[in-house]
């Protein structure tokens, strides 16, 4: 067995998420879910098929988002993975929707920061392994940095 380690830094106003799934309806599944999520939400998936024809399975409603999804599922290369690239909407307003496909098995990340995927490859194909997401805790928060993250959150509309 080897390693390797997927490197993606997604562009600003961009969101990845990344999860494992178990059928080739998944590109279609996912595609609605989305899609009803809101009206101004814009995405790709890219979706790594296991068995078959093994082809990245791909779909969206923004062609450069799609190919973005598509050429990260393709440089993961682990069967059953999905890739969902978001722009115009945020990992919180559509995860429990993607949670709730059917054949969603789980998800590894959900995020804006750059991540490493790891994956491992066999004889057989490629796992992921798991997910660096974002960088180290530098510290632990204060009272001035306590009072920015409840200004922020209150400031994007998340809370009152």
């Amino acid at each position: 067995m080897k390693t390797d380690l997927v490197t993606f830094k997604p562009p600003d106003e961009v969101n990845v998420i990344i999860g494992q799934t178990h059928f080739i309806k998944t590109v279609e599944d996912v595609y609605e879910a989305l899609i009803t999520s809101s009206t101004k939400i814009k995405f790709g998936i890219g979706f790594c098929e296991a068995s078959g024809k093994c082809l990245v399975r791909h779909d969206g409603n923004d062609p450069n988002l799609e190919k973005m999804a598509s050429d990260l599922s393709f440089k993961i290369g682990a069967g059953h993975t999905f890739v969902v690239v978001l722009k115009d909407a945020y990992p919180i307003n559509v995860l429990n929707r993607i949670k709730d496909v059917e054949e969603v098995a789980s998800i590894y990340c959900a995020t804006a920061n750059p991540i490493q995927i790891i994956v491992a490859e066999t004889d057989q194909g490629r796992g992921i392994i798991g997910v660096v997401d974002g960088y180290r805790p530098k510290g632990i928060e204060n009272d001035n940095d306590k009072k920015d993250r409840k200004e922020f959150l209150r400031k994007i509309g998340y809370k009152r």
